[in-house]
Order: structure tokens, then C-alpha cells, then sequence
């Protein structure tokens, strides 16, 4: 477990290496790059060739730790990735489901995946459950999601690649945060803003909160930080609202 530099969670947990491109906000895939470099230093861990590979007794270490924290599970990976296995979902969905003091974010651009093992998995009121909407063809993820008896939905929509025009207030019913940023890396595609204050007007009408990560690489070492027209606007889920609403999943007796 390390401490994280995004701005949206505290630390980062990975029990699954190695991920395949899936849809247009891979191509500059940063953590494949990563992932292959430590296949190469560290193949009897890591696997020598591209191959998923999930790692038990890694995340059973957070069962120790006492404080609570906010973990960003398998930022270098897919955790429902079509090869890591539902037994191993169910596993590690049960030890997040243990620790119980920690609150997990889980994020996918597979919501199909999701979607089809969402069923049997156990969703405690601390795993946020996310997508990755990066273009206006994605949107279709935010019904996927919808199906997920997850307590917080949240949608990330990084890298954002166009205007997302068909996103209405509508379509963000049921979601419970929105999360926006431009790309980062050497060959970051550019974010207009226009198309980040558009998505922040339709939170604003949908009473989403909207966290604004970054404006990306695109805009250069001073001008792609965290602000947008000159103000830090980092909104998190009304955590008083959803525990007032109830969960949405209900363990089995």
C-alpha cells in the first residue's frame, strides 16, 4: 500500500498487474508501460509476458491497519478485467467487506463485466463502485453502473476526450459523483474546457458533486493543474444524504 498523489483518494492498493487497452482513453495508458517495466525486473512476481496476474495476500494487509483510509484499489490495472476470475472478485470483495473501517474505491472501464458479476458480490456501504466515461460513446457505462447495488456511484470521466453532449441531468440520476479531468503524460490528447464546464453546469442542475482533478498535460507544466477558470472546485459525495437514503445492498441473512 503507498500513499497516492491523486488528488481524490489516500492511498493505493494493487492486487492485480498488467492490464490490456480497451477502449480510446488507453492509448496512452500510463500504467501498462509501468506494469511491463516491473514484469521485466520482476518476472517470477509479476509474470514474464502480458498476462493478468492476481496477487493474494496483498490486500489482506489493510485488515491491520486501524485508521481509516480511503483506498484506491488497482490503479494500475482492470479489477474486472475479462481474466482475473469471479472467485477471485469474490475474494477480494470479501476482504474489503472485512475492512470495514476502510472505504475502497473500484473503478472500470469494463461495466459490462461489472454489470454480469455485480450479482454475486457483496457491496458493503464501503466500496464505491465507478466507471470511466472518457467520451460521449461511453456513456452507455453510466447504465451499467446503475445496476450496481453500490452505496456511492461515481463516474470518472478522465481523460476526457470530447464534449460529452447526449449527458443530461437525467442520466445522473442515481449517480452519486462526478469526477472530471484532461489527460497527463507526453502525448496527452488536449480537454477543452468548455466541455469540463459544460459536464460541471449539468451536475450543478442534477445537485451531482463535481470534483475537477486536472486540466491535463495538454495545457502545459504551469497551466494544467487543479483549477478551472482560476478555482479549485473539489466536491465529494454527500456522505449525510446517502446514509439518510439508505444502502442499496442488503447482506444476505
Amino acid at each position: 500500500m503507498s500513499k497516492s498523489k491523486i488528488a481524490w483518494t489516500g492511498q493505493t492498493i494493487t492486487n492485480i498487474t498488467s492490464c490490456t487497452k480497451f477502449s480510446r482513453g488507453c492509448e496512452n495508458c500510463y500504467s501498462l508501460g509501468q506494469s511491463n517495466r516491473m514484469k521485466a525486473l520482476h518476472p517470477a512476481k509479476y509474470g514474464a509476458n502480458p498476462k493478468v496476474v492476481c496477487h493474494t495476500g496483498i490486500l489482506e494487509r489493510i485488515l491491520d491497519r486501524k485508521k481509516p483510509t480511503t483506498v484506491f484499489l488497482n490503479s494500475m490495472s482492470d479489477t474486472f478485467h475479462s481474466e482475473v476470475s469471479t472467485s477471485f472478485l469474490e475474494y477480494t470483495f470479501g476482504i474489503m467487506q472485512t475492512a470495514s473501517q476502510h472505504t475502497f474505491q473500484v473503478l472500470t472501464k469494463r461495466a459490462e463485466r461489472l454489470a454480469e458479476t455485480a450479482p454475486v458480490l457483496p457491496w458493503p456501504e464501503n466500496i464505491w463502485q465507478g466507471v470511466t466515461v472518457e467520451g460521449n460513446d461511453y456513456l452507455h457505462r453510466i447504465e451499467l453502473l446503475k445496476q450496481v447495488p453500490a452505496n456511492v456511484r461515481f463516474i470518472s470521466v478522465e481523460p476526457l476526450l470530447d464534449e460529452l453532449t447526449d449527458l443530461t441531468p437525467e442520466k445522473l440520476d442515481g449517480i452519486d459523483w462526478v469526477i472530471v479531468g484532461g489527460e497527463s503524460g507526453h502525448h496527452a490528447r488536449r480537454m477543452e474546457l468548455d466541455w469540463a464546464r459544460s459536464i460541471m453546469e449539468t451536475c450543478r442542475i442534477a445537485k451531482i458533486p463535481f470534483f475537477f482533478k486536472q486540466c491535463g498535460s495538454a495545457y502545459g507544466k504551469h497551466k494544467g493543474g487543479d483549477k478551472l477558470d482560476g478555482k479549485v472546485i473539489q466536491q465529494w459525495p454527500n456522505l449525510k444524504m446517502i446514509k439518510a437514503r439508505g444502502p442499496r445492498w442488503q447482506p444476505e441473512a
